[in-house]
Parts: C-alpha cells; sequence; structure tokens
C-alpha cells in the first residue's frame, strides 16, 4: 500500500498534497470493500411452517379460495407463480414444489403431495385406506384409487396408491358437483 502511494504521489504534480491522496485512496479502497461485502448479504425469504387443517380445510389458516396475492404474501418463499386466468393447463395458482403443495387459485383448490413438508392436523399422507373414517366419517363417493367427503368448506379428496395408503389429498372450497380438478 506504501509503495503504491508513493508511486501515485511522484506522478501527481507538486501541488497535490501526497499525504491528502493516501488518505482520499484509502477511503476510496474501504468504501468499495464495504459495498462488494454488503452486496453479497441476500437473506433468503423465510417461510413459517405449512399447518394443514384438514377438518377446517386450510393451510396456515388459508382457505383454497384464497386470492393469489394473499397467499404469496402469509407465504412467501414459493418457488413459482401463475396468475388467475392464466392460460396453463390448470389456470392461476402458487407452488411451493420443495414442500411439495400448491394452491390452484382458479379452481379453488389445495393439492398436498406425498413429500409434504409441514404439519396436519389429522397425519393423512402415507395412512392406509379406512385407519381415519373414525375422524372423517364415511366418505360420500368411493373409488378404486380415491375417496371424497363434502366437508363443512367444500370438499376433501383422498387418493390413494397400490398400497392402499395416501399419496395426495386435495382439499377444495367447492362441492362435489361442482368441483373441477387438475388431472
Amino acid at each position: 500500500m506504501q509503495e503504491a502511494g508513493r508511486y501515485i504521489c511522484a506522478v501527481i504534480e507538486r501541488t497535490t498534497n501526497c499525504k491528502t491522496m493516501k488518505k482520499l485512496l484509502l477511503l476510496f479502497v474501504l468504501v468499495s470493500c464495504a459495498l462488494l461485502s454488503k452486496s453479497q448479504l441476500v437473506a433468503k425469504t423465510k417461510c413459517p411452517d405449512f399447518v394443514v387443517d384438514i377438518l377446517d380445510g386450510k393451510v396456515s389458516g388459508l382457505k383454497a379460495s384464497a386470492f393469489d396475492y394473499d397467499i404469496k404474501k402469509s407465504l412467501p418463499c414459493f418457488t413459482g407463480a401463475e396468475p388467475d386466468g392464466s392460460s396453463i393447463k390448470c389456470g392461476g395458482g402458487v407452488f411451493y414444489k420443495d414442500k411439495d403443495i400448491s394452491f390452484f387459485t382458479d379452481r379453488d383448490y389445495i393439492q398436498i403431495g406425498e413429500k409434504f413438508k409441514g404439519k396436519m392436523t389429522i397425519p393423512l399422507i402415507g395412512a392406509k385406506r379406512g385407519t381415519f373414517f373414525n375422524k372423517l366419517g364415511n366418505p360420500k363417493l368411493s373409488d378404486d384409487g380415491w375417496d371424497a367427503w363434502q366437508m363443512s368448506y367444500g370438499t376433501l379428496i383422498l387418493r390413494y396408491n397400490k398400497l392402499g395408503k395416501v399419496y395426495l389429498i386435495q382439499m377444495s372450497s367447492v362441492s362435489m358437483d361442482a368441483i373441477k380438478l387438475c388431472e
């Protein structure tokens, strides 16, 4: 640093004070380092824990009919989003691929996959078919791979794998006769 300062002093005409030049150079270097170090610090968007309330049809207090901007505000760590009215296959939505949960805002339903990272009031993922009927009652509609319940908030659909265990949960604010799921 001293050699650089001497060189600069030698180059600059005698009218400029060498000590002043060294101080300015040092100030410039310090300010540059401070700006560079500050620009590297970027905080990750932190999300609260996802809590699925099966009986109330909510995820972290959000209903399936929530608007996309409310979802993004409450759970800002989304990995993707499409605006309502979008021309993609399932319309608008807010997606959390790393947590295996999606809010389909155009169709008013929430989909929770088997790799869901969060908490559930009734742990359904991986549960064997029929072991939770005591809490949910008997399904209103059934098929080989799924059961559907009419809930106070709308519709609850559980999909089963070949072993008869829940691998997908779909909660909708729409009744069974009007629901439109994305396949």
